[in-house]
């Protein structure tokens, strides 16, 4: 049994919506302390680690651990009914096995939607040493990965000690984006040595575009060669990370 309400419909739809970008069907752990998700995509390209601790809830009811697996499109049908201030709260109805969810602001409504089968699959943390550290807007990220789209599908992203350059390169254009260390877009930036990595574009467009409504601020992190780890800073104490793996090219 549990009963969780988020007094800003928005937070939860941005929420959603982000995972919503590597997974239709969303496994959720939830606990008497957090609600917990870690998934990768069906590529097996990509992997998102969320948690909320119970402190983001106005109100957070858990008995006994769960788990609740939920098609992540057809509840963000039900959230972008919701306008940005009013509240949410979602239960489980035990008899049934489905999710309510009930919207109160203007009026009320109440919505139920099936649960389907959880995943048993334990999706570990990945083990990975990373030698840069950048951290910048989400703003100026977004607005570098758009320019790499111009010419491109993929982009190498590389550093050395003073700046975060992403190459990109297509049949006819090739575009070269630089971030400075102490910009208004690059605020901090640690290379333990000269790295670079080539990732899709596809993949960092999605994820940075929806994250960026939940976070002004991420932390990118990765080697040469290596997957990159994209962790969007949370006002409220939770976490949304991203890991995505390399494109490996061949010379």
């Amino acid at each position: 049994m549990f009963k969780l309400k988020v007094a800003d419909a928005k937070l939860l739809r941005d929420m959603a919506t982000a995972i919503s970008i590597l997974v239709d069907e969303a496994t959720f752990k939830i606990d008497p302390e957090n609600l917990k998700l870690r998934a990768m995509d069906p590529s097996r390209v990509a992997m998102v680690d969320f948690e909320w601790p119970k402190t983001v809830f106005e109100e957070y009811t858990c008995t006994k651990p769960t788990k609740m697996c939920i098609n992540i499109s057809e509840l963000l049908k039900l959230l972008k009914r919701a306008g940005k201030n009013e509240v949410v709260e979602l239960s489980l109805d035990e008899k049934t096995g489905r999710l309510q969810v009930k919207i109160t602001g203007r009026y009320t409504r109440n919505f139920t939607m099936p649960t389907l089968e959880a995943s048993e699959e334990d999706v570990p943390t990945p083990k990975i040493t990373f030698n840069v550290k950048a951290k910048a807007t989400t703003e100026g990220l977004h607005q570098a990965i758009e320019d790499a789209q111009l010419v491109s599908d993929h982009v190498r992203i590389q550093v050395d000690t003073e700046k975060l350059v992403f190459h990109a390169a297509g049949d006819l254009m090739g575009a070269t984006i630089e971030l400075q260390k102490g910009s208004d877009a690059l605020l901090d930036l640690e290379a333990r040595e000269p790295s670079k990595a080539t990732f899709s574009l596809g993949y960092l467009s999605e994820i940075i575009k929806a994250a960026s409504a939940t976070s002004d601020i991420a932390t990118l992190e990765f080697s040469t060669d290596m997957p990159i780890k994209l962790d969007f800073q949370q006002t409220k104490e939770g976490k949304l990370t991203f890991y995505l793996a390399p494109r490996i090219e061949t010379e």
